[in-house]
This record gives C-alpha cells, structure tokens and sequence, in this order.
C-alpha cells in the first residue's frame, strides 16, 4: 500500500470576514430603497409648483362643456383665469373642489376672475356631471377627449392647477390638491384676492 505524504504545506483555514462586510451591502440597498420610497411618497418641497409655462403665454383652447357651451381661453382675455385639470374618480379633486366652489362665487363681469373645470382622462361624463352635481360646481367645465389642453399645458397627472393673468400670461402652476394657502399663493400671482 501507498503511502502519499501529507502535502508540505496545508491550506489555511479560511477565517470569516469581518461581519461589518457581510452586512455593508444590503444596508446600503436597504438605504437607497428607503430613500427612494421617501422621495417618492413625500415629494421635495417645490417639487408641486412651477414648470416650463410660468411667464409665457397661456396655450390657447376653444373646448365645449358638459352642458354643450363653447368656451375658448381667447374669450376670457382680460380676465385673471385659474384652470383646474381634474376627474370623477380622482380622490385630492374631491378635496379641493369645495375650494373651487366657493372660489367661483367671484366670477362674473368682464374683468371679475374666471374658474374653469378641464376634465382630463375622464372615464364616464355622468360620473363627471354627477361630481358637477355633488359638490355644486357652477363654473364651466370643458371636455377635453384627446387631451390636447392636457398635453399643451403640459399635465401629467391631476389636480393641476394653472394660474393665468389677465394678459393670458401663466404666473403659477400648482400639481396635486390643493390646499387653502397653495391655493392663496396662486392668486396672490394673478393679482386676486385670497380666499
């Protein structure tokens, strides 16, 4: 029988790394994914307001509302104008829809403010006449099928909120509900008493 000589010299035992290394990279993981959900879920402070349109001119629309009426931004020239993109099923425009209903008890005269509704992604017209109903909207509120409006005033999700002066110039773009002082800072730039 053979006899095979131990080898000269034996492997070392491997030792552990330290523990700090086995853990270093799911807590960085760990990390970045809280940071990110934190981001995501409570967005930077003014992160809802301002946009590529503030100082420019407001796009032009002539859109026909629930009740069949045309209305077009040229025919409110002259008037401080805030346009609220919203929808039926949206949870923050239910919110804010008292806000704007007490907002339009201002409306009227050639010079006095103008609220308009735009319906964005809207998925049933009664649903949207029956929100109109509920919380007793008595401000226009225009169909925008395709969304062109939506897409020139560069909406991408609702409520958004866009303040125009009464040179039809976009001072103040608000994204999400709104709240009464959001909603005051908005008219304060379009020359309109707060609520």
């Amino acid at each position: 029988m053979t006899h095979t000589p131990p080898p000269a010299n034996p492997p070392a035992p491997t030792s552990a790394p330290p523990a700090w290394r086995r853990f270093l990279p799911p807590l960085v993981a760990a990390g970045l994914v809280a940071g990110l959900g934190a981001a995501l879920l409570q967005p930077a402070r003014n992160a809802t307001t301002g946009g590529p349109l503030i100082g420019k001119p407001a796009p032009a629309f002539a859109l026909e509302s629930l009740d069949g009426v045309k209305v077009s931004l040229d025919s409110l020239r002259g008037r401080p104008v805030v346009l609220n993109f919203w929808a039926s099923w949206c949870g923050p425009c239910r919110e804010e829809a008292p806000m704007f209903r007490e907002l339009s008890t201002r409306q009227g005269g050639a010079q006095g403010l103008a609220v308009v509704g735009i319906l964005f992604q809207e998925t049933n017209e009664q649903n949207a006449r029956d929100f109109i109903r509920e919380y007793a909207l008595a401000y226009p509120n225009l169909k925008d099928p395709r969304i062109d409006t939506g897409v020139e005033y560069g909406v991408s999700g609702i409520p958004e909120t866009v303040f125009i002066d009464r040179d039809g110039v976009v001072q103040h773009m608000d994204r999400g509900g709104l709240t009464r002082e959001r909603l005051n800072a908005g008219l304060e730039k379009i020359g309109v008493p707060p609520l």
